[in-house]
């Protein structure tokens, strides 16, 4: 089957009434995909294994980096995994631009793709909310000597050498910036990791508003890395 060496790691807190759908969408183009509950206090988990999902859970919630990591180790325990995607639960992330993301990084030439909301125009988000994620962004590329655009977009495509080496410890926002930092500073074959950006459409819901894609969250990302 297409795609059977891809796993999508998905941290799941609270999403029960949007879990199921987004990984149904998702399984249709990618199988594997692995969720991992972080404490969640509704029937998240659940509902993410009714849909197909594998599902690790963490009895109590730590952050989405430290579910991230979960994730990742779960991917690297299948021999066959060539490449992770993280992808969000609340269905602010499209299939398609995954599909693009996964070619990009199948040409060989990179072992990340980085998903970017300001490489076009179909996002669409306030112009605050614009200046301080550009803030961050600023921040994250002087402290971690990387160019992005959008270095706390959650869509990623990650090689199973560079998911290898990453060692989350900032279990919180801090963590977009530290999975940055540790790509940034890695070396193969005395080589900088060669890595690229797609842009990709972050569809923000009342929904997913509601859940954290507020300008508060955009302002505590920046908090973090500057106090972190």
């Amino acid at each position: 089957m297409q795609n059977e060496d891809v796993w999508l790691v998905v941290p799941l807190y609270d999403e029960a009434a949007v879990i199921g759908d987004v990984v149904r969408e998702a399984r249709a183009v990618f199988p594997n995909i692995v969720c991992v509950d972080d404490g969640s206090h509704d029937a998240s988990a659940d509902r993410a294994e009714q849909a197909g999902a594998a599902v690790v859970r963490h009895p109590v919630n730590l952050g989405q980096g430290a579910a991230l990591q979960t994730g990742f180790d779960y991917a690297l325990g299948d021999p066959a995994m060539r490449y992770v995607v993280t992808y969000d639960a609340d269905g602010q992330h499209q299939v398609h631009d995954v599909e693009v993301m996964v070619d990009r990084i199948r040409q060989g030439d990179v072992r990340v793709v980085f998903g970017s909301r300001f490489l076009d125009e179909r996002t669409e988000a306030s112009a605050s909310k614009r200046l301080v994620l550009r803030a961050a962004v600023a921040y994250t590329n002087f402290t971690t000597g990387t160019r992005l655009t959008d270095a706390h977009n959650g869509l990623r495509v990650l090689h199973r050498d560079v998911v290898e080496r990453l060692d989350i410890t900032q279990n919180r926002m801090a963590h977009a910036s530290e999975i940055v930092s540790q790509i940034g500073s890695m070396r193969f074959d005395g080589a900088k990791v060669a890595y690229t950006e797609e842009p990709v459409h972050i569809l923000y819901t009342d929904y997913s508003k509601a859940k954290g894609q507020s300008l508060w969250n955009a302002v505590n990302i920046l908090a973090e890395l500057i106090w972190r």
